[in-house]
């Protein structure tokens, strides 16, 4: 049921995503549902389906992993209340059902600061009170019933909803998951995608939103409700929940920065993203403009990046990419990167994967295009900066391939991180590097270059063998650095080298100290 569930609740996300107002109007909210569910399948896929237990943890453990956006997040506790609701069950019947859907709910309720009716919350309550029946395809149908009940009726518990004319986006997801389930089990086939013809979001105007800022850590060395009041004086919207010794956080603030970089004080940053909101809603608005404007000529290309990291999603948004999140041990699918395509209002769309991992999921992507799309073979972020500075939107795509492919060649990439084991490794200039886990370690566009010291000293080394009378360095640095080291780094490198002009930005990559690109 879960799986056909996160089929059924697909064929909506566009639907609730035009439906979201509330925190912010951020339009995002079917994604993240519909992305949190596809982790829960990975887990289903992946346990042992004749043991209880063993398809409970999956349900919880792949829902907190995949956790996205606030929506997301409160999804994941409302699985992980339905699943240890059942976990000790030999079988689920028609009374451990509607149990799992009051546990749910009441995990759900539980795990928000201050719960907010007219939300997701409110929806899981009325399908929890209607879950009762006397067998499985009657307690899913009064929990549909009473669930729609309260979904109309949540634009009189929030202004936004009413000013908007529109029932929340979260609650209506949450109903297409039930709806899904009960399809699954009358044997109903995937309905047709409605067709979006406005957004919410419209019914607002632009303004400074803040960050959306998420991440997920491992190896929490504080209980939850510590690191929950830790986060709770950077902003609003906050949510942090956990278990087995992970901790997954969404709170808006203006300040990402400061925050990632208290919380990874406390734990290992597995992942981190942060959304400029008022970006992300002149990108929805712009998506509506585009369907108003159909008649009119569509340009000769887009362009499609694959990216992380607040700071280079933003860089590549202002250079006219639509971004596909994902990167190094995040590598997104050939589905994730031909909706983005299809997303795009061009007649051809170039590709950047920036990433060696992600390059033939980006080809098999152009293959199923027909044509549509092209792609630059970037293996590196700073690659793909180069190659989009080059981008043109009113040049076609055939025009901008040798000039965008110079481009990602003119940019050298260095990237810092920690080495996850032990190993001695030759370079290819042939020096022997004996490397410890958790050492430094510096990469030259994707190749090892150096080990040990400092990331700064890694920087620096790596820059001293490779300058060759270049012109500008442009530093990125990880969650975990905050403006304060980012400054220091970028006066190391004006002193080392006075001739070069530097810039310096927060909003690097995931799992990386620094990126530096040397152009």
């Amino acid at each position: 049921m879960l799986r056909y569930a996160t089929d059924w609740l697909g064929v909506y996300r566009e639907q609730v995503n035009a439906l979201n107002v509330y925190p912010v109007p951020d339009g995002d909210t079917g994604t993240n549902m519909h992305l949190t569910m596809q982790s829960v399948r990975r887990e289903l896929d992946t346990c042992e389906q004749n043991s209880m237990p063993s398809v409970a943890r999956a349900i919880s453990y792949g829902a907190l992993l995949g956790a996205r956006g606030n929506s997301g997040v409160i999804l994941s506790q409302l699985l992980k209340g339905f699943a240890e609701a059942i976990r000790d069950a030999p079988s689920v019947d028609a009374a451990l059902l509607g149990r799992a859907f009051q546990a749910a709910q009441k995990a759900g309720y539980g795990a928000v600061m201050k719960p907010v009716e007219g939300t997701i919350l409110t929806v899981a309550r009325g399908v929890a009170e209607g879950a009762s029946g006397a067998d499985i395809e009657a307690v899913l149908e009064s929990a549909l019933f009473r669930g729609q009940e309260l979904l109309d009726q949540t634009p009189e518990m929030l202004p936004a909803l009413k000013q908007a004319g529109v029932i929340d986006s979260g609650g209506q997801g949450y109903l297409y998951l039930v709806q899904g389930m009960l399809a699954e089990l009358r044997g109903e086939a995937l309905p047709p995608a409605p067709e979006i013809t406005s957004y919410a979001q419209q019914q607002f105007e632009n303004e400074e939103f803040g960050f959306c800022t998420e991440f997920l850590m491992s190896e929490a060395t504080e209980p939850i409700e510590t690191i929950r009041e830790l986060v709770s004086p950077f902003g609003d919207s906050l949510l942090v929940v956990g278990a087995e010794g992970y901790a997954k956080g969404h709170i808006h603030t203006n300040e990402p920065d400061q925050l990632l970089a208290t919380v990874g004080r406390y734990g290992r940053m597995l992942k981190t993203k942060v959304e400029d909101m008022s970006e992300q809603h002149t990108e929805i608005l712009g998506m509506t403009g585009a369907a108003a404007k159909a008649e009119e000529e569509v340009p000769p290309s887009g362009l499609v990046a694959v990216a992380n990291g607040y700071g280079l999603v933003k860089l590549f948004r202002s250079l006219g990419a639509r971004i596909v999140s994902g990167g190094q041990t995040a590598n997104p699918s050939v589905q994730d990167i031909v909706d983005a395509v299809r997303s795009v209002s061009a007649e051809q769309v170039i590709i950047l994967p920036n990433n060696k991992n992600v390059l033939m999921a980006a080809e098999k992507a152009m293959e199923l295009m027909d044509g549509r799309a092209v792609v630059i073979p970037t293996r590196t972020l700073g690659q793909g900066i180069g190659a989009a500075l080059a981008f043109q939107s009113d040049t076609p795509a055939s025009e901008l391939k040798d000039a965008m492919t110079e481009g990602a060649g003119n940019v050298t990439t260095f990237e810092v991180t920690r080495a996850s084991r032990s190993t001695n490794i030759t370079t290819k200039d042939g020096r022997t590097l004996v490397i410890a886990e958790g050492d430094v370690i510096g990469l030259q566009d994707d190749e090892l270059m150096q080990a040990g010291g400092t990331p700064e000293d890694s920087v620096l080394e790596m820059l001293n063998r490779a300058y060759a009378g270049q012109e500008i360095v442009t530093v990125f640095g990880g969650p975990q650095k905050t403006p304060d080291d980012l400054e220091a780094l970028a006066a190391k490198i004006t002193a080392a080298f006075p001739m070069v002009e530097v810039e310096a930005h927060a909003g690097g990559p995931d799992l990386y100290d620094y990126m530096v690109t040397l152009e």
